[in-house]
C-alpha cells in the first residue's frame, strides 16, 4: 500500500510537471505560470481592436494559412503569471494572389484599467513574441486619425502613415475614417494595408469606418462590405443582422460612435439601414455619461457642388446623411463631428439646425491619406472657415482629448501644421 501511494504521487508530480513543460492554460481566463516554448509562430496581420470599454476589454484579431487551435496568452508587463484565452477560428476566402487563410479572434474582458500588458499568440508549444497592449486609464489621451487611405500601390500611404505614429509615439489608438482600400473585395489591396500599419496596429488598437469602397465587387459592382465585416470585429451594436457596420466605444471621457454611411451602396440588402442606424445613435449618444461627444462617419454630412466645369451641376447644401443625421447630432449635444470621403480638408465651424450657431457641433472633414487624389475639385461651401491649400495634397489629424478641450490639428506628411480646431465648452 505505501509502495502505491508513492508511485502514485509521483506520477501525478510528473503530471503537473508535464501541464507546466506545455505552459498553455485550458479555459476561461485560466493561469499559469510562464515556461519553456518554442517562439516561431508568427500570426499574419496581428492586430489590435477597439473594444467598447477600453478600461478593461481589447479584441485581437490574427490570420494563419491552416487552421490550428490556437489561444492567446497575456499578462501584466513584467509578470510570470500567464493567462490564456482560446481563439474562436473563422475559414476566410483569398483572391488576387492572395491564399486562404483562417481569422481568428479573441476578445478579452478582464484586463485591468490603466495597465501595461503583454500578449502573445499560441498553438502547441509554438508561441509567437510578446507584444504590447495598454488598457485606458481613463483620463486623457491622443489618437492619429487618417481617412481615405485608398490607394493604387499604397506607398505613399505607408509612408503618410508611418510618419504621423513616428511624431505620435504616444498615440493610445488610431482612426481611419473609411476607404481604407479602393476595392472592398480585393484581399491583396487588404494584406497590403494591414502590411503597412505594422508594427502600430499590433501595439495600440485601431478604430475603423466603414467607407463605400469597401463596399464594391472587383469588377466595381456593389455589394455587402463583406471583408471589411470579417477582418474587423468591432463592438456589437444590438443588432445580430448588422455586426461590424455600426458601433460605439468609449476611451478617456469621450464617447464615440462610429456610423456606417453606406446606404447608396448597400440599399439593395439593407434598404432601412438609416432609419435602423438613426434609432440606434440617438439612443447611444444619449445614454453615454462621458462629457464628450464624438462622431466618426465616411460620408460627409454637407454637399459641396462641383469647382470643375466638366463635372455635372450640383447645387451646395446638405448630403442625405446630413439631411439624416446633423438633426440627432444637435439634438444629442454631439460636440466633434469627423468626416472624409470628398479628399479635402475643410473645418467648417459649430452648426446648429444647418446654420452657423456655436450650440451646434463642430464639422470638419478630413482629406485624403492615400494618393487617390481630386487637387481642385470643389468649391468653397458657405459655412467653410477653413481649406486646405489647394492643390490639395496628403494629410493626417492629431486628436487630443484632456478635461478641458477637444484640439484636432491637422498635418501635411512632412509634419507640417495645416489647421487646429479646439473644441471647449463650459460644465
Amino acid at each position: 500500500m505505501t509502495y502505491w501511494k508513492i508511485c502514485f504521487g509521483a506520477v501525478l508530480a510528473l503530471s503537473a510537471l508535464a501541464v507546466s513543460a506545455c505552459g498553455a492554460s485550458t479555459g476561461k481566463g485560466a493561469s499559469s505560470s510562464s515556461s519553456s516554448v518554442i517562439q516561431t509562430m508568427q500570426p499574419q496581420a496581428l492586430r489590435q481592436i477597439v473594444a467598447a470599454d477600453n478600461t478593461k476589454e481589447r479584441t485581437i484579431m490574427w490570420q494563419l494559412k491552416t487552421e490550428k487551435d490556437c489561444t492567446l496568452e497575456y499578462r501584466m508587463k513584467g509578470s510570470d503569471r500567464i493567462s490564456s484565452e482560446k481563439a474562436t477560428s473563422k475559414s476566410y476566402k483569398g483572391n488576387n494572389g492572395i491564399s486562404d487563410s483562417y481569422l481568428y479572434t479573441v476578445r478579452l474582458t478582464n484586463l485591468t484599467k490603466g495597465t501595461d500588458y503583454e500578449y502573445r499568440t499560441r498553438t502547441g508549444d509554438t508561441v509567437s513574441e510578446w507584444y504590447p497592449l495598454k488598457t485606458d486609464d481613463g483620463k486623457s489621451f491622443k489618437a492619429v486619425v487618417v481617412s481615405d487611405s485608398q490607394s493604387s500601390d499604397y506607398a505613399d500611404w505607408e509612408k503618410l502613415f508611418k510618419g504621423a505614429m513616428a511624431r505620435n509615439q504616444d498615440a493610445d489608438f488610431f482612426v481611419d475614417l473609411g476607404d481604407m482600400v479602393d476595392n472592398g473585395e480585393d484581399e491583396y489591396q487588404w494584406q497590403t494595408w494591414l502590411k503597412s500599419v505594422e508594427p502600430t496596429i499590433s501595439d495600440i488598437p485601431l478604430v475603423p469606418a466603414l467607407g463605400n469602397h469597401e463596399a464594391y465587387t472587383l469588377d466595381w459592382k456593389m455589394m455587402l462590405p463583406e471583408r471589411y465585416t470579417s477582418h474587423f470585429n468591432v463592438p456589437q451594436n444590438g443588432d445580430s443582422a448588422l455586426p461590424n457596420h455600426y458601433y460605439s466605444f468609449d476611451w478617456g471621457d469621450v464617447h464615440f460612435t462610429v456610423l456606417d454611411t453606406s446606404l447608396y451602396e448597400e440599399k439593395e440588402w439593407i434598404p432601412d439601414l438609416y432609419e435602423k442606424e438613426k434609432v440606434w445613435a440617438k439612443k447611444d449618444i444619449l445614454q453615454s455619461k462621458k462629457k464628450w461627444k464624438v462622431v466618426l462617419m465616411h460620408k460627409d454630412p454637407f454637399q459641396y457642388s462641383f469647382a470643375d466645369p466638366s463635372r455635372p451641376m450640383r447645387q451646395e447644401g446638405f448630403s442625405e446623411e446630413g439631411q439624416t443625421f446633423m438633426p440627432i447630432f444637435d439634438e444629442t449635444g454631439v460636440d466633434l463631428v469627423l468626416s472624409a470621403h470628398l479628399h479635402t480638408y475643410r473645418d467648417r465651424g459649430h452648426v446648429y439646425d444647418f446654420k452657423r450657431n456655436p450650440e451646434g457641433p463642430a464639422y470638419v472633414i478630413l482629406g485624403l491619406s492615400g494618393n487617390v487624389r481630386y487637387p481642385g475639385l470643389w468649391k468653397e461651401h458657405a459655412l467653410d472657415e477653413y481649406t486646405a491649400p489647394q492643390p490639395e495634397t496628403d494629410n493626417y489629424v492629431v486628436l487630443e482629448a484632456s478635461e478641458d478641450a477637444l484640439i484636432l490639428t491637422g498635418y501635411l506628411p512632412d509634419g507640417s501644421e495645416l489647421h487646429r480646431t479646439e473644441v471647449r465648452k463650459s460644465e
